[in-house]
């Protein structure tokens, strides 16, 4: 059985909800906000997607951290 969050997290993409995670006064903040100016940016993507992007975009090592974070939240949502 599926439980009501992974429903959610189903009808969610991880892109499209880290979209919605700026100002949120942590590291995940910088991620949102460069994520929402990347025209390239894969909205309906996975975790592993969005890391791709980072990859492609040459991100620190920061924000791999921060992504790690936001999935664990996203997770946990």
């Amino acid at each position: 059985m599926i439980g009501q969050n992974e429903d959610a997290r189903q009808q969610v993409a991880f892109g499209r909800w880290l979209l919605t995670q700026r100002d949120r006064g942590d590291w995940v903040d910088g991620i949102a906000e460069a994520a929402s100016a990347d025209r390239t940016f894969p909205r309906e993507g996975n975790p592993e997607a969005v890391r791709a992007q980072l990859c492609k975009q040459q991100a620190d090592g920061d924000a791999f951290a921060a992504l790690d974070d936001a999935e664990s939240d996203w997770i946990a949502a």
